[in-house]
């Protein structure tokens, strides 16, 4: 029986009904992080607690990536069934930005400050026919 597990530990709540990304706050000088942190990177404090963060927010950049992501980032894809696919910063309330794929790659259909809502989707499968879920950034309907 093939199970879904999430691309890295920590990353993001799964399995959930609403799954999140996951960020660190810092309890000394408020500064979110992502991903969690054990420690604050603005000030090195030591005191920093695990939140859920926002699941929208709005592109900060952006750019097309055109060629294969190598391991451990690489997907089922292959040389021949490869597609570009967009890369960006996506600002979230609360001041973390967060780099992630984006589910769109037409350049026309992609402009700064536009919002964007965090999805998580299949991404890969293991050997053993678990499927790898990873979080991407959707244009908000």
């Amino acid at each position: 029986m093939t199970k879904q597990k999430p691309i890295a530990e920590g990353l993001f709540t799964w399995p959930a009904a609403q799954p999140a990304l996951l960020g660190s706050r810092c309890n000394d000088c408020g500064i979110v992080s992502f991903p969690a942190a054990q420690s604050c990177m603005a000030c090195s404090g030591q005191d920093v607690t695990v939140e859920e963060l926002p699941r929208r927010g709005t592109l900060w950049t952006w750019t097309v990536q055109r060629f294969m992501p190598k391991a451990p980032y690489h997907s089922d894809e292959t040389e021949q069934t490869f597609q570009p696919y967009g890369v960006g910063y996506v600002a979230l309330p609360g001041g973390v930005r967060v780099e992630g794929r984006l589910t769109e790659n037409d350049p026309a259909k992609l402009r700064i400050g536009m919002a964007m809502d965090v999805v998580f989707e299949p991404y890969r499968h293991e050997a053993n026919g678990d499927e790898v879920i990873g979080f991407f950034f959707r244009p908000a309907a």
